[in-house]
């Protein structure tokens, strides 16, 4: 019986890979096509801590709709396709006061009744190889769309994926806006800690190779967002079975990266080592995570983009300010074997230390999080999802201390 450490390691090369596998065992513009629309009921309550907040609270709830249409791609040699993807969201509740988390907020200081974009994605095909163009979501270490709140994250740009090699996984690209979670339009690059500064390129290329009967997974990138800063990454994920119900996982990534070009920000330095190892027996999962940030500034990413990649990246907070050493403990568990099949629970807890920013010296932070899942198995509503996620984050610096809530839930549509 394979161990769900190895599954996870599986899911993450198919995501690096995209669909080229897939692609090249399709035929046909029409009969490979697929459409799938979620609809996303997404309410958060967050109330905050701090007394010197400009806020007593932040609560807000919307509807969404987001319409995923894959077609497939035309006979021949060169095959070419079309993804659509759309997004909208509409306003349940939120006003002026209690915004900040889901919805935008308009120029005359309203929150907006309803948001969203159509994105579309030009594509080719070659062999194992193809090539996107348009409205995409990259899922790369050094470039991630942030799927966290109402709507998804979207950039528009280009990605190459090629899977020519066996285990190999060999990608390229270039991103020039951003559309926000919480926005509808396309905006410049920023750089997540510096306010100020905007680029029109992001360029990436990297490599994913599986080994060890694929247990173990070598990840090799390069991230550039031009003249501000460029960014390495190396990564090794391994799973050890140890018995039938028993195995050993981790994670180990490493970081570093500083200003490029004509380096608008300024001269930048950081340095991240996130590690996580964990043992999984039967249902039940423990795991400890180590993360350290070197240098003078913290993690280098993409503003608003998503920061999964990092192992102390939660439901809030990254954990990745300048010289921050944090870690956390992680408890998973699987109803299945229980004869619960599709309830599972989670819940962490992290520390951060000796934070340096221009606030604080040497700043401590620390955050509690629990969330209880139920996707449905069977009948009407198959693959439907319920969430409820509850958060703590305080800190001796800043204002942004809270308690909250978040009640998700997702109901994937098949419309073909």
């Amino acid at each position: 019986m394979r161990s769900l450490s190895r599954i996870r390691i599986l899911s993450i090369a198919t995501l690096c890979c995209g669909s080229a596998s897939q692609a090249a065992e399709q035929s046909g513009f029409i009969e490979g096509s697929s459409a799938n629309l979620v609809l996303r009921n997404f309410y958060i309550n967050r109330a905050y801590t701090n007394d010197a907040h400009p806020q007593n609270k932040a609560e807000e709830w919307t509807q969404s709709f987001i319409l995923d249409y894959r077609s497939g791609f035309t006979e021949g040699p060169v095959g070419f396709g079309v993804d659509v993807l759309g997004k909208l969201a509409i306003k349940l509740d939120g006003g002026r006061g209690t915004t900040g988390t889901l919805i935008p907020v308009r120029d005359d200081g309203r929150p907006a009744d309803d948001f969203g974009r159509l994105g579309v994605a030009a594509k080719m095909r070659i062999s194992k190889t193809e090539l996107k163009v348009g409205e995409l979501m990259p899922n790369t270490p050094v470039l991630a769309a942030d799927d966290g709140r109402a709507i998804p994250q979207t950039f528009e740009g280009a990605l190459l994926t090629s899977k020519e090699f066996d285990r190999l996984t060999l990608s390229a690209g270039q991103f020039r806006r951003s559309a926000a979670r919480n926005d509808d339009s396309m905006e410049k690059l920023t750089l997540n800690q510096v306010s100020g500064f905007t680029s029109d390129r992001f360029n990436l290329a990297g490599g994913d190779y599986l080994i060890n009967e694929n247990r173990t997974l070598l990840r090799a990138w390069y991230g550039e967002l031009e003249d501000i800063y460029g960014q390495k990454y190396l990564a090794v994920y391994h799973t050890q079975p140890l018995n039938e119900q028993v195995s050993l996982n981790a994670k180990l990534q490493y970081y570093w990266g500083d200003e490029t070009g004509s380096a608008k920000a300024g001269d930048l330095d950081n340095r991240t080592f996130s590690s996580l190892v964990g043992v999984q027996a039967g249902a039940h999962t423990v795991s400890v995570g180590l993360q350290k940030i070197s240098g003078d500034n913290g993690w280098f990413k993409v503003g608003n983009a998503a920061a999964g990649i990092l192992v102390n990246d939660t439901f809030n907070n990254s954990y990745d300010n300048p010289h921050e050493k944090s870690w956390q403990v992680r408890y998973d568990l699987n109803f299945a074997p229980y004869g619960v099949p599709g309830l599972s629970f989670m819940t962490r807890y992290l520390k951060g230390t000796h934070v340096q920013t221009a606030q604080v010296d040497d700043g401590t932070e620390y955050g509690r999080e629990s969330e209880l899942a139920y996707v449905f198995q069977s009948g009407a509503f198959k693959d439907l999802s319920l969430r409820w996620r509850q958060s703590t984050l305080r800190r001796d610096f800043g204002t942004n201390e809270y308690d909250e809530h978040r009640l998700i839930i997702n109901y994937p549509i098949s419309l073909l």
